[in-house]
């Protein structure tokens, strides 16, 4: 363990309780970070400052702070970029209740020329992830940027594991079960934009996030991106009762609503077992029928078109910027 640079002034900052805790400035943010994301790193400032955070809360500056910190640990990063009009995928939640509609309209965008990043981590317990459907349609799996950039030139779409991204995030992203709380690595790398896509969509799932996640966007200079409560925590927007959506264009950021479809609640029971979303989605792809899955598709596919700048979002209605 290196104590060359001690760190323990900004961890004690952030954790002395709820009534002394102090947030840190983006620059603070992402010195402490990029100290705490290293493999030597002292394990129990890093546990108290996770924890310190949860209770706290982070602020947008702080999250920038820790967004930047990591793209100092991904190989290569910013050397290796998306083509013009790519779109940037994160999914972190996996699903349970029903198929990945948000995943079949990236399939079929991706045939319609629009280039997409997904990242994501192989496994949830007790839930399907988005690579786990992506291997059984025969997308492939990149171990570099460098690779994922070859690998949607010549097939459109790509999946790079948050292992591969960033090993040293990856490993505290799986502290979740030690820790017993979600920390806030888990935004971290949903904001990522490892091939720094022009275009993101990002689904979350505590309604809090929607304002931090946007106004970190904004900081870190993101082109555009749609950040909105989606199903399971996954980036899927609703046909029935689509919550909080924000819209992110440069420095602005605007509250949009979508028209109710008026077709039958997403599931609130889970797929027994889980095995049967897989042969759900299997399904999904050959289905043509007016449904609420249907309606889901067009309107993920209308997202994937004004994500990579080459279309509109539709049956929205938008409400006052967040930044007039």
């Amino acid at each position: 363990m290196t104590d060359s640079i001690d760190i323990a002034p900004l961890v004690k900052r952030v954790a002395r309780g709820k009534h002394g805790s102090d947030h840190l400035n983006q620059e603070e943010s992402r010195f402490v970070f990029s100290e705490l994301l290293k493999p030597d790193a002292d394990l129990l400032q890093l546990g108290a400052f996770l924890i310190a955070q949860r209770m706290k809360g982070e602020t947008p500056a702080e999250l920038t702070g820790f967004i930047q910190a990591t793209h100092e640990h991904i190989p290569h990063f910013g050397m290796t970029t998306a083509m013009q009009g790519a779109v940037d995928l994160p999914c972190y939640a996996g699903k349970r209740r029903a198929a990945h509609a948000y995943l079949a309209a990236a399939l079929q965008c991706r045939d319609a020329g629009i280039p997409i990043f997904v990242h994501g981590v192989e496994h949830i317990e007790g839930r399907i992830t988005a690579w786990q459907i992506l291997q059984e349609q025969g997308v492939q799996r990149a171990n570099s940027l460098t690779e994922a950039q070859n690998i949607m030139q010549h097939d459109g779409l790509v999946y790079m594991d948050l292992a591969e991204i960033s090993p040293d995030l990856h490993r505290i992203y799986q502290l979740r079960p030690r820790l017993g709380v979600r920390s806030f690595a888990n935004t971290v790398a949903r904001l990522l934009n490892p091939m720094q896509c022009e275009g993101q969509l990002n689904g979350f799932f505590h309604t809090p996030y929607a304002n931090y996640m946007a106004e970190a966007n904004v900081l870190l200079g993101q082109i555009r991106s749609l950040i909105f409560m989606g199903a399971e925590g996954e980036p899927e927007l609703y046909a029935d009762r689509q919550k909080v959506v924000k819209m992110q264009v440069g420095n602005d950021i605007s509250d949009i609503h979508f028209e109710d479809c008026g077709h039958t609640p997403y599931p609130r029971t889970g797929k027994d077992p889980l095995n049967d979303i897989i042969e759900e989605f299997d399904n999904f792809l050959l289905t043509f029928e007016e449904s609420r899955e249907l309606s889901t598709l067009q309107r993920m596919k209308s997202a994937f078109l004004w994500a990579s700048g080459k279309g509109n979002l539709k049956n929205t209605i938008f409400q006052k910027s967040a930044y007039e």
